[in-house]
């Protein structure tokens, strides 16, 4: 698993050598962007919950500018600051939280720490802002852009922007793979439970659709098989990973490209595409860079993430994750590069953003 992983960060700095463009846009590609997920790309909505699941303190953010801990899970930038960057966009999109005035005409960010497609999912972290809840507070935000642009064009306006959505994960680490605290693994198999999953987040695509979406980027789920805390939590039985778990996600992966095709098949102007990041964690050339893959860069507390003021690793560059489950700075780079400009044909299905918002 660690040649498989380099061998994709090698990949991934190829391309940013060789298309320096790529990082700089002149100007906006969109009128603007809205995202939807979890922690992966949460930028200050939790600060506002109470929640452990918060990431508004040193050492998070110590790589960002200033140094500051903005409530991202990361040692800087996530992977909605880069895509807004590709997009063209001269700041990150703001959150839900503090997104005020005529700034959210540019976009806003819904994302929340340990959110999921399913309501309950991370309520054992605290309160979160679950799928459903983003989509009502989008709801909230189509209301306020229609009162600024105050014409009958708002249909036209939204169907121009880019709606990004990462949300599921928690679905499985803080759900579905705790027993003990949800029933759901009891009462669904795994392939029954990717299923249960693929209905609801389907229903909420369409709601997003009927809001003014057009043109929509879902990503898939990583291996998360292979994040510190699950090789923490589980026996791996000799393997890199926890196989079993990496199985159990596949199976709602494997669902998401016939969605993708079931909503543009059924949604008139409707153009889904889908990001597969196992694909591109799975891809690439020679390994060279980074060289810890299977640990966190940060001391970590019981629950995985950074522990509070404790000074991180000073390599940060050579680290897969910053904490038990959050990529570094560089890796959320990655991500959002191959998912902007696909490098591979697997990396986006029918295309990739580059390619959907220029339609």
């Amino acid at each position: 698993m660690a040649a498989i992983i380099v061998k994709w960060i090698l990949l991934t700095l190829f391309f940013v050598i060789n298309n320096p463009k790529l990082l700089i846009q002149s100007q906006e590609q969109v009128p603007c962007s809205f995202f939807f997920g979890d922690s992966q790309f949460d930028n200050g909505n939790n600060n506002f919950l109470l929640t452990t699941a918060k990431a508004n303190y040193p050492p998070y953010g110590i790589d960002y500018p200033n140094g500051t801990a903005t409530g991202r899970f990361s040692n800087g930038r996530n992977i909605a600051d880069f895509l807004a960057q590709f997009l063209g966009f001269d700041k990150p999109i703001p959150p839900f939280a503090t997104a005020s005035g005529s700034e959210i005409l540019k976009g806003v960010n819904y994302a929340s720490g340990s959110a999921g497609i399913r309501d309950e999912s991370g309520n054992n972290l605290g309160d979160r802002i679950s799928m459903n809840r983003q989509l009502i507070n989008h709801g909230i935000t189509v209301s306020r852009i229609a009162l600024l642009l105050r014409s009958t064009t708002i249909n036209d306006y939204l169907s121009k922007c880019l709606y990004t959505i990462n949300i599921g994960t928690n679905d499985y680490l803080n759900n579905y793979l705790m027993p003990r605290l949800y029933p759901t693994s009891v009462l669904f198999t795994p392939d029954q439970f990717a299923e249960v999953l693929i209905q609801q987040f389907s229903l909420q695509l369409t709601t997003l659709y009927s809001l003014g979406a057009r043109k929509v980027a879902v990503f898939g789920l990583g291996l998360l098989g292979c994040l510190p805390e699950e090789l923490a939590r589980f026996p791996t039985n000799g393997s890199p990973c926890v196989d079993s778990i990496n199985n159990d996600v596949s199976l709602f992966n494997n669902r998401l490209r016939p969605l993708i095709d079931n909503l543009n098949n059924n949604l008139p102007d409707a153009r889904f595409i889908f990001i597969n990041i196992t694909s591109i964690s799975l891809a690439g050339p020679q390994p060279i860079g980074i060289t810890v893959v299977n640990a966190p860069c940060c001391i970590v507390s019981s629950d995985g993430q950074c522990a509070r003021n404790q000074v991180p690793c000073n390599n940060r560059n050579q680290y897969v994750f910053f904490d038990n489950f959050h990529p570094t700075e560089n890796l959320n780079l990655a991500m959002a590069l191959r998912a902007y400009n696909a490098a591979l044909p697997s990396d986006a299905y029918p295309i990739d953003i580059r390619r959907l918002v220029q339609q």
